[in-house]
């Protein structure tokens, strides 16, 4: 036998092999499938900028200029105490404890022929956060030049701040701006208004406490201790009112359930705190409806007596 012819059954014998291998191995695995696309988280509902409402007969519009935060350091609210004192009173309130949250909300009151405007937020001196009354005004769909009156409650930057554009004019060019005689004296000599000043100056009207500005609907109410002439105002229609207390108070909870603690915004403390205990208590009493440009937008509710204390209670 030739040795090709003995070769052949060891190539088949191996042949057969190969073949037998090839049909043992394991598939190739399947290919991963691709991966799922991002979901985006949804964005976060935007926030009103404006919120309308009644007093009596009269429309009101609640109107955001936005807020700023202060830390719970005891710097700004409740000067001399801990922040363990304070995150105790929030924390019954059920509110964050390691910062304090303020609101900056003008108010707008439309009557038959006017249009009256309350503080300007802070224009363009505090920053991003704050100075957004021109877009709550658009948003409301009021038009600047239709304000006819401005009640200034005192002459801090997130109150008299959007008196001028950026600019340096008027914001808003035909309205009469009320203030206290004590708060423009106060307010004529600060540097930091030297050029705002002589812009404002042809519109001031400057008023003595209690004096009625517009007959039967908006009255000066003295409110001592944050600056020399710090008014709040109240707006009257028929048996309804509201009562705008500018910064005779701050915070929701510590300026209310709290109202002896030092604020560092306070010129005079002592006689800020009296003040502020004397308007909760006598507002609890009468019912009386609150306007607080600094509380929770939209700042509009009433103070409630609460054990030996009193809550403020929003609408």
């Amino acid at each position: 036998m030739s040795r090709s012819y003995r070769l052949l059954p060891l190539i088949a014998i191996v042949a057969a092999l190969a073949a037998c291998s090839k049909k043992a191995e394991a598939p190739p695995p399947a290919a991963a499938p691709p991966p799922a696309p991002a979901v985006e988280a949804p964005p976060a509902p935007k926030l009103a900028t404006f919120k309308n409402f009644m007093i009596g007969e009269l429309s009101a519009v609640a109107l955001r200029d936005g807020g700023l935060e202060v830390p719970n350091d005891n710097k700004a609210l409740a000067v001399g105490r801990t922040p363990e004192e304070v995150a105790a009173v929030l924390s019954a309130a059920g509110q964050p404890t390691d910062k304090l949250a303020l609101s900056i909300q003008p108010l707008l009151v439309k009557t038959v022929d006017r249009v009256l405007l309350f503080d300007t937020g802070a224009g363009g001196v505090m920053g991003p956060g704050a100075g957004q009354l021109p877009h709550a005004l658009a948003d409301a769909g009021v038009d600047p030049n239709s304000v006819t009156d401005i009640f200034i409650s005192h002459s801090h930057g997130d109150h008299v701040g959007g008196l001028v554009n950026a600019e340096g004019k008027l914001a808003f060019p035909n309205a009469t701006i009320h203030m206290s005689k004590a708060e423009w004296k106060f307010m004529s000599g600060q540097d930091q208004y030297k050029t705002v000043n002589p812009v404002i100056k042809p519109k001031i009207d400057e008023f003595t406490p209690g004096a009625q500005l517009v007959q039967g609907t908006v009255k000066a109410v003295e409110i001592k201790g944050h600056t020399p002439g710090h008014s709040g105002y109240l707006i009257t229609s028929g048996p309804d009112s509201l009562l705008y207390i500018g910064d005779s108070m701050h915070h929701f909870v510590i300026s209310v359930q709290r109202p002896n603690w030092t604020i560092a915004f306070d010129a005079d403390h002592v006689t800020a705190e009296a003040s502020r205990a004397a308007l909760i208590a006598q507002s609890a009493a009468s019912g009386q409806r609150i306007y607080a440009v600094h509380f929770p937008f939209p700042g509009i509710g009433k103070f409630e007596k609460q054990g030996d204390g009193y809550v403020w209670v929003a609408e």
